[in-house]
């Protein structure tokens, strides 16, 4: 079944279950009608501009894909807030059958209301969210037996911008100029940069060339950039400055210390081409043995265990945009071991960013977007 006539049936589902119970108020009921009909054919036309997207894009172009990907956003919290209620509305039956004074018409009625106002709101504040400049978090990383020289490294990471069909030079512009203000030691770029090929985005990245550290900009490839040709983006990211680490460290000597810097290609690289299979070990090998202080770079969580046994002391991943909005956080877990934050996997910190742009509808509800400033420190 092809996505067009999935939504068909998923916006046809939220109609057949919300507007019969606005009967008693017109106003409304057309108003949910012609909300419901207008994600539909946002939806609709999305999906043929993303069909195809290899032409020569028109005038207009770019303003169609913004409202089909807000459509998505808002069909996603209608669809979710549609099954909640009618959840609700069979409890409430079963209730009222066990003896509990429960109004089933009226709890249709208000409810019917209540969850178009509210995927209405959620998507409108997650649309803010989405499109403001991540604010930076600052994460203290206590590293066991940290030389003196080290302490207080910083590492801005930024991840998951995805650059492509809604996010252009100007936002990446704006998250380069708040790195920049931190005056970071090194700036770690975690992957899923783009969403696109380099003909269609390289002056949209251009910006990243701007970025300014002490010891560079690091970059290792996400899921999005296989599906986006990794090796022109490579060639491109070399060009503008990025240091890509493939399966591959270097060492940075800082004030009279040093550190590794590691970096993998994407957990899945491999299916897209065996030379870009994840190997955390690789990347560390033959590592100077008097430099102790070895950090990851790791596009998804899910090469802590791989890390762990290396010997690395900190990974740095994103890739799960924290779930991105409610309900999907809940859903990450079943895929990768951390969602978003600092945890610990026996000596191994992970921090996962939550993201620094958005995938697909540009919303963010209970996960915002984050420009990450990670300060090594002596554990106590």
């Amino acid at each position: 079944m092809s996505l067009g006539a999935i939504s068909l049936l998923v916006h046809a589902y939220i109609a057949w279950r919300l507007i019969p119970a606005l009967a008693d108020f017109t106003g409304w009921q057309i108003g949910v009608a012609l909300l419901v009909a207008a994600s539909a054919l946002c939806l609709q036309v999305g999906l043929n501009l993303w069909r195809s997207r290899r032409r020569p894009q028109r005038r207009g172009h770019d303003t169609l894909m913004l409202a089909a990907f807000v459509a998505m956003g808002f069909v996603s919290s209608l669809l979710v807030l549609t099954l909640l209620r009618d959840v609700a509305l069979v409890s409430a039956w079963i209730g009222s059958h066990v003896g509990l004074a429960i109004s089933i018409p009226a709890l249709a009625t208000w409810s019917a209301l209540a969850v178009p106002a509210a995927a209405t709101l959620v998507t409108v504040w997650g649309l803010i969210n989405a499109r403001r400049t991540a604010r930076v978090v600052g994460v203290d990383v206590p590293i066991a037996d940290l030389p003196a020289p080290l302490h207080g490294f910083t590492i801005v990471q930024i991840s998951d911008i995805h650059v492509g069909p809604t996010i252009k030079g100007d936002y990446l512009k704006s998250i380069v100029d708040a790195v920049n203000c931190l005056q970071a030691d090194m700036v770690a770029v975690t992957g899923d940069l783009v969403d696109g090929s380099v003909a269609q985005l390289q002056s949209h990245v251009a910006p990243l060339g701007g970025l300014i550290s002490r010891h560079g900009t690091f970059f290792v490839t996400g899921n999005h950039e296989y599906y986006s040709g990794v090796t022109a983006w490579v060639a491109e990211l070399r060009r503008l400055g990025v240091k890509v680490l493939l399966n591959e460290h270097v060492v940075l000597r800082h004030n009279d210390g040093a550190l590794v810097i590691a970096g993998v290609t994407d957990h899945g690289g491999h299916h897209f081409d065996e030379s870009h299979r994840s190997d955390p070990a690789a990347a560390i090998a033959r590592a100077p043995a008097h430099v102790p202080v070895r950090i990851l770079l790791a596009h998804q969580p899910r090469s802590a265990t791989a890390a762990l046994q290396a010997g690395f002391q900190l990974q740095l991943s994103g890739h799960t945009h924290g779930g991105q909005f409610w309900p999907w956080n809940f859903f990450v877990r079943l895929q990768q071991p951390f969602t978003a934050g600092l945890h610990r996997l026996q000596s191994l910190w992970v921090y996962t960013s939550r993201g620094t742009g958005y995938w697909g509808p540009p919303k963010r509800f209970g996960a915002p977007s984050e420009i990450t400033r990670l300060r090594l420190v002596p554990a106590t």
